[in-house]
Order: structure tokens, then sequence, then C-alpha cells
């Protein structure tokens, strides 16, 4: 059992924890959250005792054994597996100790301590946690000098799971991890056999992984039972009877201020007046908690262009005349919104990087309109910000003629308030040098906005505030993420990237998990299908959703036709002068007419679909 007991702590004479006290049984799994610089990762710290605590104590079963992800694998030319296998200390001494004894009792001594801890099929244990976390068999064999940052990050997470401490300590684990790995993390820590503590801003991990949720604010900790869905509605409740009691006492304080006021002076009511001044004085107040700000982006809006901004016949794309992606027959529209699936080394970046201009087809056709801007943000972006810069010296190199104020009204539109406008990167938080790149990204106001996991390093305010904005934005949605929460709310169309192909996925996003934790169980026998069930009202609903945005879609392509049929209806238009334009005009007439018939066959399919499920 974790016992924390009225700890305290302060950083550069500001309190950061102040008689904070939580118990959090054996076995139990507890999310921590809170905003970001509340203290999260200095109570891991102190629960480590790497920091000294200034009051209070923390209590742990003796020889608990505490683990965590504090820093990525060296890189250094030892396998990834037998980095895993290292982390078992005591697995790894007595091998070693049992190619040198000779005593007997010794000798049966570290053979049944072997069997005791399961060393046998250890190797086999580590490479299902690689395998989970996104490595091939192959790259299990290769050594750790191979891989990026981020990658040995994996390789750590892998050691940690591995050598299964009493206490499991993780920090944002899904920031390194892609869907595929993250889906499966979910599943492994839920069935972890010791205690885990998470901190995470990751709703899916924090609704499917974890039992409670402990809540780090005002300087306080609160354990809530249920996942992260159950204590937001919880919390909510709680802030609201707060608020409550604290307008009745408002108000019972200015009934009492009001009559000690009228009659302090007059004797006859003097003794009545300081006996209400006493119980103003034992009154305690109560606090409203502080509720942080949802600091919205504010993307800026561009202007509307015809359809498909981008289409691919054909194509191919890769690396040094070698195809990663073949046979690509894709369209994008202005209205898209669209979520990459696919395990990690299939080509999601790859795709990336073609349709933001970053890579050339190898062969086939990519068709993108000429005035076409392109957004790009992926998490390189944010650790290549110049560290010895302020985020002001950032915008103004991309806008060196507006005046201060414009730019640091840019700023403040993705929550870069005044202070922050002027520190130094290197200083930022992450979730500051995120908001800063997606500012750097959006800043020329781009048609399609491509953004590979952006909400790493944000807070759950902040990644709420992200789903509004990229909600509200009329341009195209391309997303990579592991954040199946913002995939969920954003995504209405998912591509599958797989085998070297890119085609649309027929599930939805919890088909697609579901595919992903069965995909390495073997095939259970075919049985008899049964009888199909009677649509929901909810599904039905979403059914004529579905048949209402296609209409609207309809609607909004036939007036786009209508307009540019009346251009080309005018006999000025085929004058020797306007030629090209009238040839333009028809060729973005073509464009139309084509994507009218698509949405019509996706109508009369919605149609279809809503005609069954009313039967």
């Amino acid at each position: 059992m974790l016992r924390i007991d009225d700890i305290s702590y302060s950083v550069a004479g500001r309190p950061l924890i102040e008689n904070a006290s939580a118990t959090i049984p054996d076995g139990h799994k507890v999310g921590i959250v809170g905003r970001n610089g509340t203290g999260k990762t200095t109570l891991f710290r102190l629960i480590r005792k790497e920091l000294a605590l200034e009051g209070g104590t923390i209590s742990l079963p003796q020889r608990a054994r505490i683990g965590g992800v504090a820093q990525e694998v060296p890189s250094n030319e030892v396998s990834l597996i037998d980095t895993v296998l290292a982390a078992d200390t005591e697995r790894a001494e007595l091998l070693a100790e049992s190619e040198t004894a000779e005593d007997a009792d010794r000798i049966a001594d570290i053979q049944t301590r072997l069997a005791d801890i399961d060393a046998w099929s250890a190797e086999a244990r580590a490479a299902t946690i690689l395998k989970g976390l996104g490595f091939t068999h192959t790259e299990q064999q290769q050594p750790c000098s191979d891989f990026s940052g981020g990658w040995r990050m994996r390789v750590a997470l892998a050691a940690v799971l591995f050598a299964e401490p009493d206490l499991l300590l993780l920090d944002e684990p899904t920031n390194y991890l892609d869907l595929e790995g993250a889906v499966w993390l979910e599943t492994y820590l839920a069935k972890y056999p010791h205690t885990v503590l998470i901190i995470s801003h990751d709703r899916g991990l924090l609704n499917r992984a974890v039992g409670s949720i402990l809540h780090l604010e005002d300087r306080k900790l609160t354990l809530y039972q249920g996942g992260y869905d159950t204590f937001a509605k919880t919390r909510a409740s709680r802030l609201a009877a707060a608020e409550s009691e604290a307008k009745k006492q408002d108000a019972r304080r200015e009934h009492l201020q009001s009559f000690v006021d009228r009659f302090r002076a007059k004797a006859t009511k003097a003794k009545q007046a300081q006996s209400r001044l006493k119980m103003l004085s034992k009154m305690t107040p109560i606090m409203r908690p502080s509720e942080a700000a949802l600091r919205a982006f504010s993307f800026p809006e561009p202007e509307e262009l015809s359809p498909p901004i981008i289409r691919l016949e054909e194509a191919s794309v890769g690396y040094d005349g070698k195809a990663v992606l073949q046979h690509l027959d894709l369209r994008i529209d202005q209205d898209d919104r669209i979520a990459l699936l696919g395990r990690n080394g299939e080509g999601k970046s790859t795709l990336s990087k073609l349709l933001s201009s970053r890579l050339k087809v190898m062969s086939g056709k990519l068709h993108a309109t000429s005035k076409l801007r392109v957004g790009f943000f992926a998490q390189h972006q944010v650790d290549e910000l110049h560290i010895d810069e302020t985020p002001l010296d950032h915008i103004r190199r991309l806008r060196p003629s507006e005046t201060p104020s414009k730019l640091r009204a840019r700023m403040g539109g993705f929550g870069i308030g005044a202070e922050q406008a002027d520190t130094l990167v290197g200083k930022l938080s992450g979730g500051q040098k995120a908001r800063l790149s997606l500012l750097l990204a959006t800043i020329d106001a781009p048609h399609m906005l491509i953004l590979d996991e952006p909400t790493n390093h944000l807070d759950i305010e902040s990644r709420e505030a992200l789903v509004e904005a990229l909600t509200a934005y009329s341009g195209a949605v391309i997303l990579v993420s592991h954040d199946m929460h913002l995939l969920s709310l954003v995504a209405d169309r998912l591509w599958l990237v797989k085998d070297g192909r890119v085609t649309p996925y027929g599930g939805d996003l919890e088909t697609y998990r579901a595919s992903l934790l069965t995909s390495d169980k073997p095939p259970k026998e075919a049985k008899p299908k049964p009888k199909p069930k009677r649509a929901s009202r909810d599904e039905i609903l979403a059914l004529r959703q579905d048949v209402r945005t296609c209409e609207v879609r309809i609607d909004k392509l036939n007036e786009m036709r209508d307009k540019i049929a009346a251009k080309l209806a005018n006999p000025a238009m085929y004058d020797e002068d306007n030629i090209v334009q009238a040839t333009a005009f028809q060729k973005k007439y073509a464009e139309v007419m084509e994507g009218l018939e698509r949405a019509e066959t996706l109508w009369l399919k919605a149609e279809e679909r809503l005609s069954k499920a009313e039967r």
C-alpha cells in the first residue's frame, strides 16, 4: 500500500504541494491528472525519494520495488531484446552466478529461484512486450544504436514493464507510441499484477486502463473512483455544489455585514452587532474551485477552393527509388476530416509528406489545386524550434511587416500569453512549444492541415480546445494520432495504410481497436451468423445525420455548379481575350460535376443504410 500522508513541497519558495494526502491500495491502477505545472511529475520524484519532503511522509512496504521510465536507453551495441532482459536484475545476476557456482547446494538454490521467477520464459515475455510496442522480431535483434531517441524510449518502457516493479510510475507513456502501441499498452496495464500510477492526458488510457483518478489541484490530492469520464462527472457535480455553497455564504456574509454597518454605532444594537461580528470572524470561507481557462486555438480561415483540392491517380511514393506506397487512388476535398490508421512503419508519415509536397510522386499523378496551401505539424518540429529565441522572434521572422501588437494578438489566439511571448523557447513547457508550432503551421491560413501527433504535451483542457478548433476549421484535416478521443471527435473518414496501399477503412475506430487486440490471437471457429438486430434509436439518428450531411454537401456542390454554369453561359466568356479563363472554368465545372456524382453516390448509400435500419 502506498500512503501519502500530509505532504508538502515548494519550488523556489512557491508551495507546489501542501498538506496533501492519499492512500493507494496494492494492485490498484490510478491515473494522475491535473493541469500542466501543478506538480504531477514532482510527486513522482518525491515518491522515488529523488526530492526531500518539507513535511509529511510517503511510505511503502519494505523491499517494495519502484520502477519508471526516467530516460531513454543508451545508444549502444546491445540488442533490444538483451536490453529488456537485463532490466530484471535478479534474473541476470542469478544466470551469471550459475555459470561460475561450484557448490552443489548453491547451484540448487539458484535453479530453484530461477524457476520461481519464471526465468526460462523471460525471453518470450520480453519479445511479446517489444512486439506490442511496435518492434518486429528482426528489429528486436538489432542494437539500440540503430534506433532514434523516440524508439529508444519505447525500449526503456518495455524494460520497465518486463521488470514488473511493485509500484510502476509512468509519466505520459503514450507520448512515444502510435495508436497501435497505445491500444496495446492500455490492455497490458489493465492486467498488470501490481500497483500502477500513470500521469496522462490521454482520456482513452484513463478510461480503460485505470480504476481510480488521483487529481492534483490547488496543491491538494483528491482520489476519485472510476475512470476519467466518471471523475469528470463527479468533479463537475462537486464544483457546482461548492459554487452554490460559496454563493450562499457570500449572501449570509453580506447580510451580517449589513447589520453590523447599520447598527454598530447604536447603543441599543451594539451587543447584537458585536455578536454578528463574531459570527463573521468564525465563518470559514468556502474556497471556490480554481477552474482552468479553456485556452482556445484560433485557426485562421482559408478561402474556399473548388473540389477536389488533391487527387492522386495510380501514384507511388518512396525514398531513393524504392516505393513505400503504390497504386494510390485518393481524393481529398476541403471539408474532409481524415484519420490515417496503420502500424508504425507502414507509410503514414510518407503519405503525409507526399500530401504536403515534402516528397514527390515516383510514378502516377498528383493533381493539386494551384492555390492550395498546406499546413504541416509534426512532433519533430516542436524539437526543432530555436531554443535561444522567443516565440515573438519566431513569428516576426514569418511576418516581418506586422506590428508587435498584431503579432501578440496572433499568439494570444493560441494561448501564448504576454509573458510566454518574451520567454526563450528553451524555457517554455512542452505544451507551450506545441502551441507555438501549431501557430507556425497555420499562420498562412492553410486549406489543408496535416497533424502528426498534435496532442503530445497538451493537457486535457488544451486537447478539448484543439478539438473545438478543428471542428470549426473550414479546411481539410489529415490526422495521425494515438489519441482515440481526438480521432473519434474530429475524423469522419478513416484511411488504412497497410501493405504499401492506402484504402478507406470500412469500420469505425472501435472496430479498428478491437482488430488490433485480436490480431495476434488464433482465429475462432466460424459460428452461425445471428439474425440481424433491429437498429437502436441512436443508430437510426446517426444514419439520419449521415443523410443530412450528404444532402448539405450536394446542395453546396449544386450551388457551385450553378455559379460556374452562369459564367460559362455568358457569350463574352468565349471572346479571344477570355479563352484561357473559359478553359479554366470548364475544367472547374467538370471537377464539380465529378464531385457531385460522388456526393450523390454517397447520399444513395446513406439512404439505403437508413432504409434498412428503419425496416
